[in-house]
């Protein structure tokens, strides 16, 4: 056999090396598009709560453009200075903004309402929030996962969702029945000589000792 040249049946190390790293990052992608799969669909269906999109910068460096925060429902009254909210603009209408309690008092007509600004901007909202518009509070937020939702349209959006869960599933599936089939490999190798177990001698017999009458008999 040349040196350098694997054996038959045995593979070159290098391709060995190679088809754990392949195998390692397909899992790792597999799991990491699980991971957000699962924060930016699942959790917020289960918990009740919505998606939104970062669309401009007034939140930045904390929420930049294209940023998907999850915001799950929350009782107005319990909105403090400091918590970051999404509201309408207008209550009823589908705009909405997402920014910082500033400040919390209340109207001329005695209703609670919010002040609220933007991290970027230098003043605060004209207009103060009522709690009507509240939509609720931001939970997590997900950097740039938010540009992918504004290019797919929600059917389109569904889709895709499902066809990543399909994949994952159909990927995993194909792994454990690999696992199962596959036989367990012996490598080729030189025969292993029996090491000889060094037996014990055997027991010599010890004659009987002779009786009186034999003596004489022999005698």
């Amino acid at each position: 056999m040349r040196p350098g040249r694997a054996r038959r049946g045995e593979a070159a190390p290098s391709w060995r090396w190679l088809r754990v790293v392949v195998r390692v990052a397909a899992w790792s992608v597999s799991i990491a598009v699980t991971a957000l799969v699962v924060a930016a669909v699942a959790v917020p269906r289960l918990a009740g709560a919505t998606p939104y999109t970062v669309l401009t910068g007034s939140m930045t460096p904390e929420l930049p453009p294209g940023t998907l925060v999850v915001v799950r429902p929350v009782d107005a009254a319990d909105l403090r200075v400091g918590d970051v909210v999404t509201y309408q603009l207008r209550s009823g209408e589908p705009d909405v903004v997402t920014h910082r309690v500033v400040g919390v008092g209340w109207s001329a007509a005695g209703e609670r309402v919010l002040t609220t600004r933007g991290d970027a901007n230098p003043v605060a909202d004209a207009a103060p929030v009522r709690a009507v518009q509240v939509r609720g509070e931001v939970w997590y937020s997900l950097p740039w996962v938010g540009r992918l939702n504004v290019l797919l349209t929600p059917q389109q959006h569904e889709r895709v969702v499902q066809g990543a869960a399909a994949l994952l599933f159909a990927y995993a599936a194909v792994v454990l029945l690999r696992g199962r089939r596959r036989p367990h490999a012996v490598l080729p190798g030189r025969p292993v000589r029996p090491v000889p177990v060094p037996t014990a001698p055997a027991p010599t017999a010890t004659p009987a000792p002779e009786s009186e009458d034999e003596r004489l008999a022999v005698a």
